[in-house]
């Protein structure tokens, strides 16, 4: 009998022979049990199975003996780039995602993937506001610090703001839509790194050298929320990418929770509609604790960190839910202009207690 870690890189293997995807791989495995065996058989064993068609089977065959070498290579590849695989034939394959529709067969990862952790996804858009990155900085955050791992899926926008939040509370995975040896977006290498790092893992279905596509990315969808009990969908628009992951999470019978957001926001229409149709409206991270029957952790206050007269007056100007550009911050300073504003904003943001946004706004780090 073949060694599982042998095993995984036929399965990888046949899954580049067209018309070859999970589902009929898993239904041979049902068959066959083997990886090795299914690697080895000829067109007509196959087709007896009855789970390929018979040119299917033709076509699986005849892959495998044209591409003897492909185990091999994807094997050396792994071993080179130190690269981790788990299948769905083994122990340490995460559990809740055997029961989704056309589970994948074989995941590659960095990091650690632990097979029985207790997971909640974080979604939402690319195009963010101030109000959705301080919510997806300060609920990844506070879930991970209560010991869920915050699964997403590493995109601009709320996921990355998702994935900051939780390591400095936890763990978290990032499920990408291309190779692991991939960064993508690339601005996002040192933090794909990180989460790796840090005790948490980034996954993918797909063999390393895959190059993000379009297509790749709805399936990609359906392991974030296949990973996690309960998907929470931070800042939607009415059609946006984040839905399809609701979707996929309600259809494997997992809970969905939203965030609400303005009537008057496009980019808040997706999670208003979640919640008229049954979304479980979202307040506070407690709101989504209370589910996994976790509660808050209460943060440790830093000791110590006193503000000069000028960083106090910049403060109290500033809020935890609209970010201020600095001519903003200037015109409502009590006394008028602050020397080297520029300066003191740093110095906030260095003792982090302000962030700062792409569009170099300001905002308070946490709500009072």
């Amino acid at each position: 009998m073949m060694k599982l870690n042998e095993a995984n890189f036929y399965l990888a293997a046949m899954l580049r022979c067209p018309g070859i995807g999970c589902r009929y791989m898993q239904r041979l495995l049902a068959v066959m049990k083997e990886p090795g065996t299914i690697w080895q058989t000829d067109a007509r064993t196959l087709s007896d199975t009855k789970v390929l068609p018979p040119q299917l089977a033709k076509r699986l065959a005849d892959f495998c003996r044209q591409n003897e070498s492909a185990p091999e290579e994807i094997q050396k590849v792994c071993e080179q780039k130190q690269i981790q695989t788990v299948s769905i034939l083994e122990e340490n394959y995460p559990e809740v995602l055997r029961e989704i529709y056309a589970p994948p067969v074989i995941l590659y990862y960095n990091g650690i993937l632990e097979s029985d952790a207790r997971r909640v996804a974080m979604v939402g858009s690319r195009r963010y506001s101030g109000y959705g990155q301080a919510i997806a900085l300060e609920f990844g955050e506070k879930l991970a610090a209560a010991g869920l791992t915050v699964v997403s899926g590493a995109a601009r926008g709320i996921d990355s703001f998702s994935h900051l939040g939780a390591l400095k509370g936890g763990r978290t995975v990032a499920v990408l839509g291309c190779g692991v040896d991939i960064a993508y977006p690339s601005e996002n290498r040192k933090l794909l790194y990180d989460i790796a790092d840090s005790g948490g893992a980034v996954i993918s279905e797909y063999e390393p050298g895959t190059r993000p596509l379009p297509a790749y990315f709805p399936a990609r969808n359906r392991i974030i929320s296949g990973l996690a009990e309960g998907t929470l969908v931070v800042e939607a628009a009415e059609r946006s990418g984040s839905l399809i992951t609701a979707e996929m999470a309600l259809a494997a019978g997992r809970d969905v929770y939203a965030i609400p957001g303005s009537i008057y926001a496009p980019g808040c229409a997706g999670c208003n509609n979640l919640i008229r149709q049954g979304a479980k409206l979202v307040a506070e991270p407690a709101d989504v604790l209370e589910e996994f029957g976790l509660a808050v952790k209460q943060p440790v206050k830093k000791a110590g960190l006193k503000l000069t007269a000028e960083e106090a007056a910049i403060y109290q100007v500033l809020s935890f839910e609209h970010p201020l550009s600095m001519d903003e911050i200037m015109l409502s300073l009590p006394d008028g202009e602050i020397a080297n504003l520029s300066y003191q904003l740093l110095q906030m943001e260095m003792k982090g207690i302000v962030i700062e946004n792409e569009l170099h706004c300001f905002r308070r780090a946490e709500r009072e």
